[in-house]
């Protein structure tokens, strides 16, 4: 058994792999981490400790459709799992390509497209067919897609975002829920309650200097995790589109690590009006985003205010104090960065359309780019002033404030010490800003850094 009486692996348990995991051989081990998550409540989230089957009763109909980068014996002890609450389940294995190691355009093929997404379903996504599949054969739950909101179906519909066992084993899967409830409420709040109208300004050691007016337009109730309920796991600090005449974002963003992809060389994205206007740096990352950047400069997307696909939207908080950077970091297989934009504090940046949203439709039927790239930014400083001049601080250099207020630590008593309860489980390790060494080293060549520690 490890922390909070979750069931999981026992190298996770002796606590010897420092939250990260290791490959595990005992399918009964790799079952109780199943039947865990079988217990918990469904909430139609893709992101770690918001995910559960518990809404699987008898006779229920269960589509489990993952690809062929996933891990048999995860996917079998799953089934197994739902079996034995006496749902009947169907496995659907789709083809994808061999894994193998990243580079640095990785986060281009599985995001951007210039066709209708039915044609090329992106990674993070469901695959179209497979949930009109479901639809058509009347399942009650699919367990599917890795990634992103899930579009509104007949049946109940689950993500599986872990590839590995090793994942599926992490503390980041079983983090007690109601205390994460509470931090991301408590996070949302800062924000969305209180900072109506306000200032927001984001600071990162790695150079990201931007600020942006929480205008009154954005709280209609029409943008995705913008009103009282968080997106769980991912606290939006800014609006996604439709953008607002007065979008006024401003600044820089900066950083070496984006979701899908081999870490790049520091890559500087100058910010006027919620629009690019120059991007700098970033190895073969930044000639790509270049290339498409100069070839949409002066399209009117219907979800912008002026020409330019790539605006600034997506500035989401992770919240679970539990995530850790996967072993194996340099494979596809393993999810790349995607889990530590997960952690309580890390802020990914967003550029570009909504994930289908109707902007993408809008391209996709005009042949034109669209999507949206990232940038994380790993020792954030986020803090709202308010109308009435309040500053709020969200984060302090990648300590989410939420983790320290009285009544999470008062919550979290119930599963332990507190402060181990909400220590992170992880915390990046930056030469000249986390741990010794030069940053300028990093930024040139970060992949030196990241993938020799990883293996260790």
């Amino acid at each position: 058994m490890c922390e909070y009486g979750a069931p999981t692996v026992s190298a996770i348990a002796s606590g010897a792999t420092g939250g990260q995991g290791v490959p595990v051989a005992d399918f009964d081990e790799v079952l109780a981490a199943t039947r865990f998550l079988v217990q918990q409540p469904e909430v139609r989230r893709q992101h770690y400790g918001f995910i559960g089957y518990g809404g699987t009763r008898p006779g229920d109909r269960v589509l489990v459709a993952v690809d062929t980068q996933y891990d048999p014996v995860l996917v079998d002890a799953l089934v197994v799992a739902l079996r034995e609450r006496g749902a009947k389940v169907d496995v659907l294995w789709r083809e994808e390509e061999p894994d193998r190691e990243f580079d640095q355009l990785d986060e281009f093929r599985v995001i951007m497209r210039r066709e209708p997404s039915a044609l090329n379903p992106r990674r993070y996504e469901g695959v179209p067919w497979i949930e009109e599949l479901a639809a058509a054969r009347g399942y009650d739950l699919l367990v599917h897609g890795k990634g992103g909101p899930t579009p509104r179906t007949p049946h109940r519909y689950e993500g599986v975002p872990w590839t590995s066992v090793e994942q599926i084993a992490a503390a980041g899967t079983y983090f007690p829920r109601a205390v994460n409830v509470l931090v991301n409420l408590k996070t949302q709040a800062l924000i969305y309650e209180r900072g109506r109208g306000g200032r927001v300004r984001v600071t990162d050691p790695e150079g990201t200097d931007i600020s942006y007016t929480l205008w009154p337009e954005y709280y209609d109730g029409q943008h995705y995790g913008w009103h009282e309920d968080p997106v769980f796991g991912h606290v939006m600090a800014h609006p996604t589109t439709p953008l607002v005449r007065q979008e006024d974002a401003t600044g820089v963003v900066a950083g070496t690590t984006s979701h899908f992809s081999r870490a790049f060389p520091r890559i500087e994205l100058e910010i006027d009006s919620g629009r690019i206007e120059r991007i700098k740096g970033g190895g073969h990352y930044g000639d790509a985003w270049r290339d498409i950047w100069e070839e949409t400069r002066n399209v009117q997307y219907p979800c912008f205010p002026r020409p330019g696909l790539f605006w600034i939207w997506e500035m989401a908080i992770g919240t679970n104090v539990k995530m850790a950077r996967p072993r194996r970091v340099e494979r596809l297989s393993s999810g790349g960065f995607e889990a530590e934009r997960m952690r309580s504090g890390v802020i990914h940046t967003g550029h570009g359309t909504f994930w289908r949203a109707p902007e993408e439709t809008w391209a996709g039927e005009r042949g034109l780019p669209y999507g949206h790239l990232h940038a994380h930014l790993l020792f954030p400083t986020l803090v709202v002033t308010t109308t009435r001049g309040e500053e709020l601080v969200v984060v302090n250099h990648g300590r989410l404030a939420a983790l320290d207020d009285p009544e999470v630590r008062e919550l979290a008593a119930q599963y332990g010490d507190p402060d181990e309860v909400l220590r992170e489980e992880w915390v990046p390790s930056i030469p000249g800003i986390s741990a010794p060494g030069d940053y300028a080293d990093y930024a040139a060549d970060p992949g030196r850094f990241i993938y020799g520690a990883a293996q260790e």
